[in-house]
């Protein structure tokens, strides 16, 4: 995979209006809760038609494509949200859309992948990561949407970016979910050229933290994981295309522990009224930790897809196990 540049922000406002049809402006939100470190904003992707920010990149990459590109349908290797995003507009465009996933992938988001009537194929996760990673060929037949590091991806999620710019002008910093680093990179290359003096970080979970390690090193490392209900972010190491973007937009990892976004996702839920999967709930869980320091602190929420079962878990006050088949 060739190395990727910075998005022009002509590209983001193109993407917006390509998938101006499709894509909810979300609201940002004050998070109203007592002795917070700081002035705290839920950017609330979890209310897109997908219940993930997956909707923006997955739309203006299919609707940019070429009717030529699409007629032996599409296919992404997604562990869930972004192949609910590729299905979801794959059913509108009238293709078949196949989903490669990892044999670890929830069984509530494959679920969702079914329900949108994509054709799921089960590999072990080694086979999986050295897809995304592009060391196997994609030899599916179709238009291959990788999940992360494709610039018409990447032009999509930014448009997150263009909207916090609008709502909120003076935000000091902006916490996002770190996976494979599209939605973080997406929104930093829209800030940077409408706020740049806010800050992005990406915010990962202490079990799975390639960006620290990444940013400790200089460079994209494999780190150790381990399983966690936390999951959609986390993989063994930043993809090698990514890093250049990764490295030049974002000011850092920030790094919560599983009990910390279990007590994220419980709060939003409590006091908020917004269901957050784990990964949506990382950012939140680092501005309440005081990781970001005072200030106006958005917080991205990029998705809700949480099973019934872990959420009654984490709402009774538990941490539950990693959500796998």
């Amino acid at each position: 995979m060739a190395t990727l540049q910075l998005i022009p922000l002509a590209a983001i406002r193109a993407a917006r209006n390509r998938i101006a049809d499709v894509a909810v402006t979300t609201p940002l939100l004050r998070l109203d809760v007592d002795d917070c470190p700081a002035e705290i904003y839920l950017k609330l992707e979890n209310l897109q038609p997908i219940g993930s920010f997956k909707i923006r990149g997955s739309s203006n990459i299919l609707r940019a494509a070429r009717s030529e590109q699409l007629r032996s349908g599409v296919w992404t290797a997604s562990a869930g949200n972004m192949a609910q995003g590729v299905a979801w507009n794959a059913r509108r465009l009238g293709v078949h859309c196949r989903a490669v996933v990892p044999d670890t992938a929830p069984r509530t988001k494959l679920a969702a992948i079914e329900r949108l009537e994509a054709e799921v194929i089960k590999v072990p996760w080694q086979d999986w990561w050295r897809l995304v990673c592009g060391r196997v060929p994609n030899d599916l037949p179709g238009l291959f949407v990788h999940p992360a590091s494709d610039p018409t991806v990447i032009a999509g999620h930014g448009t997150v970016g263009l909207e916090i710019a609008e709502q909120l002008p003076d935000a000091d910093v902006v916490l996002v979910p770190f996976g494979g680093g599209a939605l973080a990179c997406g929104i930093a290359s829209a800030l940077r050229f409408l706020q740049p003096n806010a800050r992005v970080f990406g915010c990962e979970v202490s079990t799975a933290a390639p960006l620290q390690a990444a940013w400790e090193a200089g460079r994209p490392v494999d780190v150790e994981t381990q399983p966690s209900f936390v999951d959609g972010i986390g993989s063994r190491s930043v993809l090698e295309p990514m890093w250049p973007l990764v490295e030049k937009l974002l000011c850092g990892s920030l790094v919560v522990t599983p009990e910390a976004v279990a007590g994220a996702v419980r709060l939003l839920a409590e006091r908020a009224r917004v269901v957050a999967e784990g990964a949506g709930a990382v950012a939140v869980a680092a501005a309440l930790g005081g990781l970001a320091g005072a200030g106006k602190v958005v917080c991205v929420v990029s998705g809700g897809n949480i099973g019934l079962e872990p959420l009654a878990r984490i709402l009774a006050g538990e941490v539950p196990a990693a959500t796998t088949l």
